[in-house]
């Protein structure tokens, strides 16, 4: 299912510090999601849980590229952000419909994630 993935390309370091990179920011956007769920009813918490999906969907790519640059001679220094994504891209996401690519099925994963975070996290004083 992921031959072809990148991921497969690397040494075992670059795996080791592209997985390292990715728990961090996961952990990150956990976090946020944590932080920023406390003070609201559940339907807005998983609205804030979905959106800061979108906001990594959207701008993970870049970070992930700047990793690349740092391990691979010669690539660009360029914007490889594109537009942010819509309603139907994170269903899809969270569905696990987008590519067959580890990055995509990752994305999936951290979706949930961040809607259990959203959904088990009491409202503050309630």
């Amino acid at each position: 299912m992921y031959g072809g993935d990148s991921f497969f390309t690397l040494t075992s370091a670059e795996k080791i510090g592209l997985v390292l990179l990715s728990l961090g920011l996961s952990a990150v956007f956990l976090f946020v999601t944590w932080l920023a769920s406390r003070r609201f009813s559940l339907p807005v918490r998983i609205g804030i849980a979905l959106t800061l999906l979108a906001v990594f969907i959207w701008l993970s790519p870049q970070v992930y590229y700047q990793y690349y640059r740092m391990i691979i001679d010669g690539l660009p220094a360029q914007i490889v952000i594109k537009r942010p994504v819509g309603l139907l891209e994170l269903a899809r996401t969270l569905a696990f419909q987008r590519d067959a690519s580890l990055a995509a099925h990752s994305q999936g994963i951290l979706g949930w994630a961040l809607i259990g975070v959203a959904a088990l996290r009491r409202r503050r004083g309630a």
